[in-house]
């Protein structure tokens, strides 16, 4: 079973590191290749540094810094500031033209694009008065 998920290492190293780190969360290479091993992959950390540095040459922005002894790593861009997330959830949340199904469809689909600690921020509830929901 490790062998075959060696072939994802590359893509499960990602999802880690946008769904895992942001720009207050990050990780140090052991607590990374922890999380890998979840996945059932064994990786070391040479193999780590360069897949890191692949996601960064492929786009997905890998930020190294040094505290102390210690190296952290999180992910930096992102598709969507957290301001525009809020937006677009507020705006979603405000329409009487979505159910309340599809809104929080929509709303987890928006989660799925930062951190699960960012992810928690657009957790809200909008009022609005004089519009009333559909519900399905």
């Amino acid at each position: 079973m490790k062998g075959k998920n060696q072939k994802l290492k590359l893509l499960y190293l990602a999802k880690i590191m946008q769904e895992q780190t942001d720009d207050t969360h990050a990780l140090t290479m052991p607590q990374i290749i922890d999380e890998l091993s979840k996945y059932g992959i064994d990786a070391q950390r040479k193999s780590v540094y360069d897949d890191l540095a692949a996601l960064d040459d492929f786009g997905i922005e890998i930020i190294k810094e040094q505290v102390g002894f210690r190296t952290y790593y999180h992910c930096g861009n992102r598709t969507f500031e957290i301001a525009e997330l809020k937006f677009l959830v507020d705006a979603i949340q405000s329409s009487k033209f979505i159910t309340e199904k599809k809104t929080k469809e929509l709303i987890k689909k928006l989660e799925k694009s930062i951190s699960v600690y960012d992810a928690k921020l657009l957790d809200r509830e909008v009022k609005v008065t004089g519009r009333i929901k559909k519900y399905e």
